[in-house]
């Protein structure tokens, strides 16, 4: 599966340099093996080698790739269904908890952030959840009333509050508080280079696997295209959306999503706080900004065309995303997009990310991040996990199984 076309923004961001990892040619042991160099194997090899897990990690290409180079990285608590929606769903505990998981695993990505010696690009922002039409109003205010009960630090907006902050105004927003953005290159580079230089993890790149067979004698051993092989005894799987090209999940709902970065914008005085904007439209239209001042917006998700994306497609997508930037903030004057790219992206069909086990696969886990928060979701897999491997299995984690069918409170 191609998971992306175009270029990445994030490269040019910084200016650290990392090394290349080798390819894997012989023959290995470990206690855990991790399958994907992206933003999910990163933090759950982190986490694992943190507790003292022998870990391995291999990458069919090179690390950061694939959708995490895609990626816009709005690091936010709130989830393109609402607390509301989820409660519903789920029942109250249920629903509420998982919002707080994601509220925490903000705030663990954060203190991630703080042990890596780099400066990643990782701020804290509020987020502003803006009503796209008379119609969401009174939605805005139910959400805005249980995220009030269950404790979110959040404000409701009039008309009047967001044009006193911004350049243009909405039915109604809620103003939320604790969320957060990051260069997800830069994190997933910096921190697989940390945890193979302090805290001992192995990494090989251009070393997909092409086999895996289970041993009779407990674990199961991986076999790569480099004639690598890998004997461990756990298997984590962090390969994203190309999971779906072997391993069909019955939860799992995959589409097109398209962004842009502008050139650096001299004044964003007008952008209050530098706030996360989104909408509750569905699709909808997300927007951030950089460290050096670009703008980044994404949205227009589409359903997986068959014949595959054009040029002609993204170049069409991305003008559209420019024009809704513009009409948002028209007094930055005319802007130019610096790059444009389009990604596969996933979600589910309940609303919650696909984590844990698969009886087809007896030594393996998964760890599929898909949803609007996928960073966010990796945080708590990669928490789940290391508390599962270690002898503490979070009651949660059967909420995320990738087997589940429709679920009940």
């Amino acid at each position: 599966m191609k998971l992306t076309s175009g270029p990445s923004p994030w490269e040019q961001e910084f200016n650290d340099t990392y090394p290349s990892y080798p390819q894997l040619e012989d023959s290995v042991t470990c206690d855990v093996l991790v399958i994907g160099g992206g933003i999910s194997g990163a933090l759950v090899s982190y986490e694992l080698t943190k507790r003292g897990l022998d870990v391995l990690l291999l990458e069919e290409h090179t690390v950061a790739g694939g959708s995490t180079s895609a990626s816009t990285a709005l690091l936010q608590f709130m989830n393109d269904d609402s607390i509301t929606e989820l409660m519903k769903r789920f029942g109250e505990y249920k629903g509420s908890r998982f919002y707080k998981m994601c509220l925490e695993a903000v705030e663990r990505l954060a203190s991630v952030a703080s042990q890596l010696p780099e400066d990643i690009g990782f701020r804290r922002r509020s987020s502003l959840y803006c009503a796209s039409t008379r119609q969401d109003v009174k939605l805005l205010q139910q959400e805005y009333e249980n995220l009030r009960r269950y404790g979110f630090d959040v404000e409701y907006w009039t008309p009047q509050d967001i044009a006193a902050r911004f350049p243009f105004t909405k039915p109604a927003a809620l103003y939320c508080h604790g969320d957060a953005e990051v260069n997800p290159v830069h994190m997933v580079k910096a921190l697989l280079n940390y945890s193979h230089t302090r805290q001992g993890l192995r990494i090989y790149e251009h070393s997909g696997v092409v086999r895996v067979e289970e041993d009779h004698l407990g674990g199961a051993i991986a076999y790569t295209h480099g004639m690598g092989k890998v004997h461990a005894k756990t298997l984590i799987w962090t390969v994203g959306y190309e999971a779906q090209d072997w391993k069909k999940d019955a939860q799992a709902v995959l589409e097109y999503t398209y962004a842009i970065t502008t050139e650096p914008v001299e004044d964003l005085s007008s952008w209050h706080e530098r706030a996360l904007i989104w909408e509750a439209a569905r699709p909808y239209l997300y927007l951030r900004t950089t460290v050096d001042g670009r703008i980044v917006a994404g949205g227009l998700d589409e359903p997986l065309a068959e014949g595959g994306l054009t040029e002609e497609i993204v170049q069409e997508r991305s003008r559209k995303l420019l024009k809704e930037v513009m009409a948002l903030f028209p007094q930055l004057g005319p802007l130019n997009i610096e790059c444009s790219w389009s990604g596969v992206f996933g979600s589910t069909k309940d609303g919650l990310p696909l984590i844990g086990r698969d009886p087809r696969f007896p030594s393996s886990y998964f760890v599929e991040g898909y949803g609007g928060n996928g960073t966010v979701y990796s945080m708590i897999a990669a928490d789940m996990l290391a508390d599962t491997l270690t002898g503490k299995e979070p009651e949660e984690l059967s909420w995320f199984s990738p087997i589940r069918r429709k679920q009940k409170h």
